[in-house]
């Protein structure tokens, strides 16, 4: 396991770009499936990561507490070479309890993860909706803790999150999210 930094080309106030994947409970989403959300946070993650694996219950949590906010997990791991990111392991994922987000959906073609810059899972961005259309407010670290084992004293993400529905801006400094590296299809895994 390589940990890693997130380093996205998405700048403040960038629209996210546009997706078209499956879910795992078979249904296809787009950007607009969330249109209603006030602000939708994005997380490329996966199942077997260890950083990842770290921040299921945060995640959960995100998605059972704030009505207004769309919580989805995009997985862009190469599920050749790492099985356990597989569409099926996803939905065992799912089914079991272990991933409870409003959506999360498999990149199996990885050109989503390109297009956000995503780099590491988990790598969070949080949009909010402004005008009709989401825009780019936080893009770092969900919270403090620098290793999987770690208790975290401070969650970046609420905080951004709260400022948001509270229609202020997000006053927090971007430090990059940490985590293993997207597996990759077709290049050497780290």
């Amino acid at each position: 396991m390589v940990s890693k930094e997130s380093d996205s080309e998405l700048s403040a106030s960038d629209e996210p770009p546009a997706f078209e994947l499956e879910g795992t409970d078979g249904e296809t989403y787009t950007l607009e499936s969330f249109a209603d959300a006030e602000a939708l946070l994005i997380v490329f993650t996966c199942n077997h990561c260890p950083y990842a694996e770290a921040k299921f219950d945060l995640l959960n949590d995100l998605a059972s507490e704030y009505d207004d906010v769309a919580v989805v997990g995009i997985n862009p791991n190469d599920a050749e070479e790492y099985p356990e990111d597989s569409m099926e392991k996803m939905r065992e994922y799912v089914s079991d309890g272990h991933i409870q987000y409003d959506a999360y959906l498999r990149d199996a073609s990885q050109e989503v993860a390109e297009a956000y810059g995503a780099v590491c899972t988990p790598d969070p961005f949080l949009f909010a909706r402004a005008d009709g259309t989401f825009r780019l407010v936080y893009h770092g670290r969900l919270d403090d803790a620098p290793n999987p084992d770690d208790e975290p004293s401070r969650f970046h993400v609420r905080e951004a999150i709260d400022a948001v529905l509270e229609g202020e801006s997000v006053d927090l400094e971007w430090h990059p999210s940490r985590g293993c590296s997207i597996k990759w299809t077709g290049t050497e895994s780290e």
